[in-house]
């Protein structure tokens, strides 16, 4: 979506959004109270018949809480426009956080009679009503742009990989409205045409061509080794009606992403930073910590036999404190419950455990198999050091031999390792391959989302601890 266009659009969307849930919200009061029909579920359900002015005064908490997760969820980004798989994981995730919460939000108030069948009833209808209207949305945007409408005429300027990149997903998201007329090449080029786009003339025939096909817009996208070309191009431009946009050459160097920002005044082009920032980094830090100390008081019997059972079959402490590397590289102590042999590494050095390994004590090799060792790092989570979800650790000897081997291997530490993370809850783990490990854990940071940690340790639970590559 055109920038000149995305705030209306956001704004509307927010409205339609809220519009659809208030709606959801009171049909449901409907069909459970006044209409004959009635789903016969194996749950209590309220007496009698509250009035309709105590579930409609709660509408404008429910569009409120609505627009609000949708929002923080990142489900009224211009992108989703043309990325439909996600836009609709985004908007059912924000749904299912959002009831959640509303259904949290009514124990605080005095009216405890909130039907769970209304709850039952809002839930289908809400998720249906706002996949149904964002479906709906999308459709018309592409017909409206199909038939021209908004259509607006681009001036390509430049050449090379970033040219061709740009032009292709121009062509493949109308939702963007852009339409590339030609482009413009240096003098030395000889090309007819780059990605299906007629080469119209070169970048001393500018003002030339802006005069003769009249384009909205001109993007500017010069490879580096043009770069001398800018400055001349942009003074031409200085005068010209038609709206210019400069594609800096930086994607050869993005791998999580990049976004440009005001630094006093002047624009700056972030890449590869971290998605946990901000309220985000705030949310999930709660979440550790909550479910950090929750599954500590309830984990502590297990804790203590586990405890009892290590110095109990070997000699030697009961824990294993070893230094791991964690957010933005700096190192850690991380806790385990000891599993090998207090002189495990006199001879080895620091190496990776195998399967079979001698080096592990009777009840270490029980504990390594159910991952039961690594319980201790919740302590871990809750002194702020790993989160319950993120990257797993490695010590720095083997991070400063893989951040040599492995591409973007350093990425991994924009955010507080993890516990559990979604390489673990696929297998990669152990003596597995590195690189498929990486690109979980780079493909974790690019589409980390509140409702992705919720998944993955819903997934550690169902499948994570036990596993034929832990050992």
């Amino acid at each position: 979506m055109l920038k000149r266009y995305q705030n209306a659009h956001n704004w509307s969307q927010r409205v339609a959004d809220a519009c659809v849930v208030v709606s959801a919200w009171l049909a449901a009061y409907g069909l459970r109270f006044m209409f004959p029909f009635e789903l016969q579920l194996p749950i209590a359900v309220t007496k009698g018949d509250p009035a309709f002015a105590v579930y409609a005064a709660l509408s404008p908490v429910v569009a409120a809480l609505w627009i609000t997760v949708l929002t923080l969820t990142g489900a009224y980004e211009a992108e989703l426009v043309f990325v439909k798989t996600r836009e609709v994981q985004l908007v059912l995730r924000a749904h299912v956080v959002a009831l959640l919460l509303f259904i949290a939000l009514t124990y605080f108030f005095k009216y405890d009679k909130y039907s769970r069948l209304v709850m039952l009833y809002f839930a289908v209808l809400g998720g249906m009503g706002l996949l149904t209207l964002r479906m709906a949305l999308r459709g018309g945007l592409r017909k409206f742009l199909t038939r021209g409408f908004r259509l607006r005429g681009a001036l390509a300027v430049g050449e090379g990989a970033g040219m061709e990149g740009l032009i292709q997903r121009l062509n493949e998201s109308p939702a963007l409205g852009l339409r590339v007329l030609g482009v413009l090449t240096s003098e030395s080029s000889s090309s007819h045409e780059i990605a299906r786009a007629p080469v119209l003339g070169h970048y001393s025939d500018l003002s030339e061509i802006i005069a003769r096909i009249a384009p909205d817009e001109v993007l500017l996208a010069l490879p580096p080794e043009q770069s001398e070309h800018v400055d001349h191009l942009l003074e031409i431009l200085k005068d010209a009606t038609v709206d210019v946009r400069l594609l800096p050459d930086v994607h050869r160097f993005v791998t999580l992403g990049c976004e440009i920002e005001l630094l006093a005044g002047l624009p700056v082009v972030r890449i590869n930073d971290s998605p946990v920032i901000g309220m985000a980094a705030v949310g999930k830090r709660v979440t550790d910590e909550i479910g950090a100390a929750i599954a500590f008081a309830l984990l502590s019997p297990i804790l203590l036999l586990i405890s009892l059972g290590v110095k109990l079959t070997s000699s030697g402490p009961v824990f294993y404190v070893q230094e791991r590397m964690g957010l933005d590289g700096h190192s850690f102590s991380m806790y385990k419950f000891r599993t090998m042999r207090t002189d495990a590494e006199v001879n080895s050095g620091a190496i990776w455990t195998r399967p079979h390994d001698n080096r592990c004590t009777v009840l270490g090799a029980f504990l390594r198999r159910t991952s039961l060792d690594e319980l201790p790092q919740l302590w871990n989570v809750l002194c702020g050091d790993m989160s319950l979800v993120g990257p797993r650790p490695e010590r720095p000897c083997f991070v400063s031999k893989f951040r040599d081997e492995i591409p973007h291997y350093m990425l991994r530490h924009k955010v507080r390792a993890g516990m559990t993370g979604w390489a673990q809850v696929n297998g990669w783990r152990g003596n597995t391959s590195l690189a498929r490990r990486i690109e979980c854990d780079l493909h974790y940071i690019r589409h980390w989302s509140y409702g992705l940690d919720i998944a993955i340790l819903f997934m550690t639970v169902w499948k994570g601890f036990i596993h034929k590559n832990a050992y």
